[in-house]
């Protein structure tokens, strides 16, 4: 009895065990941690769920979703950071969202937009870094109660240098008013933005300027391989301006794509009415061109260059009024940048030369069958 009781028990054990599959504990501690909103303890659960059982479509699943639930989290506790001043708590919460969510470009955009606020920088090194600043108007620092802006900013601000303004709270005059495009828009010196956070000694970002930029993908790889540095993001300045760009917003692409296709759709629809319309109104003329000789091989010409010039003066329309509002852009928020390409005016044009023909195909060629004396005799 008690070896048929063991044996019973024995086969219990086992049955439960191949029942349950590998990584469960993990993937229930997971579920219990994202019930409290701890997606950082619920993502590693998760992976090590994954860990255990790579073939889990589900676990596949709850990590791609919690990484991005945990990306989202510490975006918004850096976003929040951010608006209570705590700059380099916001940056550290933005790389830690970035370090999670490699693919998130929210992350890396509000990085740089809390980076471009303001920057605490060593002059002297900071210049051979990445070269002298170009004073436009004034000079380097002065005292620990200045600060250096961009032309960006002192033209949407109405700045001049003497002028006072507002950093975190406190007052600095205006040493140098520099030229755009040196990482930041107001520049303090790193001791006294340091003190101002409450961060001594600390540091937000590290450049790193290498004899090669050859070099910039292996000198990243290194810093990752360090002890502890996996939890810090290290990017090539290549890669991190190339998150910058629009093409990276999540969606963006997309979106783009299909406001594209409505607007061919709109153009075809628009072309297709108005040169059906000019057709039937010009029925006689058409019956005349006809009766003449014309083949319907020149009425379908007469009828697509006549669609042809339209959509040009639309086009050159169109592009004139872009690059106005543009500059009425400009001119009233100069830190929004807005970029008309030449590539893009290309591209508009032949999208709407072709949706314009295509649009007028089906009335050419309705011209094109008209009998000459039904034509003529069209009232």
């Amino acid at each position: 009895m008690r070896r048929c009781t063991s044996v019973i028990l024995c086969v219990g054990i086992g049955l439960f065990a191949a029942g349950c599959p590998k990584g469960e504990p993990d993937y229930s501690n997971g579920r219990k941690a994202e019930t409290i909103d701890d997606y950082d303890a619920a993502l590693e659960y998760y992976q090590k769920a994954l860990k255990a059982d790579p073939n889990n479509p589900g676990f596949k699943i709850r990590v791609n979703q919690t990484r991005f639930e945990a990306g989202e989290m510490h975006i918004k506790l850096g976003i929040k950071q951010r608006e209570n001043g705590d700059l380099q708590g916001a940056a550290a919460q933005f790389q830690r969202a970035q370090s999670i969510d490699p693919a998130s470009a929210i992350a890396g955009q509000e990085l740089k937009r809390t980076l471009e606020l303001i920057a605490g920088i060593d002059l002297a090194s900071y210049e051979r870094l990445s070269g002298p600043f170009h004073y436009i108007e004034g000079g380097p620092f002065q005292g620990p109660n200045d600060v250096l802006v961009d032309d960006l900013f002192a033209r949407s601000k109405h700045v001049q240098v003497g002028d006072t303004i507002e950093v975190l709270n406190n007052n600095f005059r205006v040493a140098a008013i520099v030229g755009q495009g040196k990482g930041a828009r107001k520049f303090l010196q790193i001791g006294v933005l340091q003190d101002l956070i409450g961060a001594k000694d600390k540091a937000s970002i590290f450049y790193l300027k290498l004899d090669d930029p050859n070099n910039a993908d292996a000198v990243v790889d290194e810093i990752k391989k360090v002890p502890g540095m996996e939890k810090y993001v290290a990017t090539s300045m290549a890669y991190y301006l190339s998150m910058m760009t629009p093409s990276n917003y999540p969606g963006l692409s997309t979106f783009i794509h299909v406001v594209i296709g409505i607007s061919v759709i709109i153009g075809f629809i628009v072309i297709f009415q108005a040169m059906y319309t000019a057709v039937m109104e010009r029925t006689r003329e058409i019956g005349i061109l006809k009766s003449m000789g014309a083949s319907k091989l020149y009425i379908v010409n007469v009828i697509l260059r006549e669609t042809v010039l339209l959509a040009i003066g639309g086009i050159v329309v169109g592009i004139v009024f872009s690059l106005l509002a543009r500059l009425g852009i400009v001119h009233r928020l100069p830190t929004l940048p807005v970029v008309v390409t030449g590539g893009w005016m290309l591209r508009a044009a032949i999208i709407a030369i072709v949706g314009a023909i295509a649009g007028a195909l089906y009335p050419a060629y309705k011209a094109a069958q008209k009998d000459p004396i039904d034509a003529l005799a069209y009232e």
